[in-house]
């Protein structure tokens, strides 16, 4: 595995038409990083582990990108210019369309760790978010798109799975079942990725044994949105597992059931490698 303080990038052992990506799971804090909460605060927001989970992909067929900062450093899975105004004391020198989700606290650049907890007791200067979008953002970006560049360049046709985790309290409940969802997939009601890739996913995961929503409530964010592109061979989707599948949510550390999960995601990425090469005629041809 190649790895830098950025990222770390584990190819595929065989030819491959799978890219996985972990762009929320990074532990490494930069020294400027400064933050006012406590280590363990900062770790309920990560999607903690899911790296972990997906490190044997390059085994069974999927190369596999991870960011190594966190997510609450920079959000590579926001646009560039949602960045919450109320973080920074100055006027930032360009044009800005934050989202709602910038307007809440949780924008590129996270205000705000929880409703009531804010991540900082300071504001942050244009110089430090410059240097966190040039300097981890871009390069994170960079490299995911070569990657998924390169393989649809080799064969028309690539599967994107960006990997996440969701906190089990804010998962839906199941209609008819005092129960949550273990996965959620998004393809941002199918924008980014042809049905059958979805569909196939949900079955693999269905079959094992658990409950899978669609598009419910979580479809996809920036990454999906700049790198699912059906129309050209791209195919993106979005991974949310519950955390109590791997995690005590109490301590955020992994729990008895992680290694069940762990050979359960392995067959998903197996299962899915033979199915994604029995795609290249008919979704080529498409």
């Amino acid at each position: 595995m190649a790895t830098t303080n950025i990222y770390s990038v584990a190819e595929s052992e065989k030819p491959s038409l799978l890219v996985f990506d972990s762009p929320h799971s990074g532990r490494i804090y930069p020294k400027d990083f400064a933050h006012a909460c406590s280590d363990h605060a900062m770790h309920t927001a990560e999607d903690r582990f899911v790296d972990l989970l997906f490190d044997d992909a390059p085994r069974y067929g999927a190369s596999f990108l991870k960011a190594e900062f966190p997510r609450t450093y920079i959000d590579v899975n926001r646009t560039e210019t949602d960045i919450d105004t109320q973080l920074i004391d100055e006027k930032w020198p360009g044009p800005l369309k934050p989202t709602i989700r910038a307007q809440t606290g949780i924008g590129l650049i996270r205000r705000m760790l929880q409703k009531d907890l804010p991540l900082y007791k300071r504001y942050l200067t244009v110089a430090e978010i410059k240097h966190r979008i040039e300097h981890y953002y871009k390069p994170y970006h960079k490299k995911l798109a070569q990657m998924i560049d390169e393989t649809v360049y080799a064969n028309s046709l690539v599967f994107h799975i960006n990997c996440h985790s969701m906190p089990s309290h804010t998962s839906p409940f199941i209609i008819g079942k005092n129960k949550r969802y273990d996965f959620v997939i998004g393809d941002r009601d199918g924008q980014t990725a042809n049905l059958n890739f979805s569909l196939f996913v949900k079955m693999v995961l269905e079959q094992i044994g658990y409950d899978v929503a669609l598009n419910n409530p979580f479809k996809g964010v920036e990454i999906l949105r700049r790198y699912g592109k059906p129309h050209m061979g791209m195919h993106s989707i979005q991974l949310e597992i519950n955390k109590t599948l791997y995690l005590d949510e109490e301590t955020q550390t992994l729990n008895s059931n992680f290694d069940k999960l762990k050979n359960d995601l392995n067959s998903l990425t197996n299962s899915l490698y033979e199915w994604s090469l029995s795609q290249l005629i008919p979704m080529a041809a498409d």
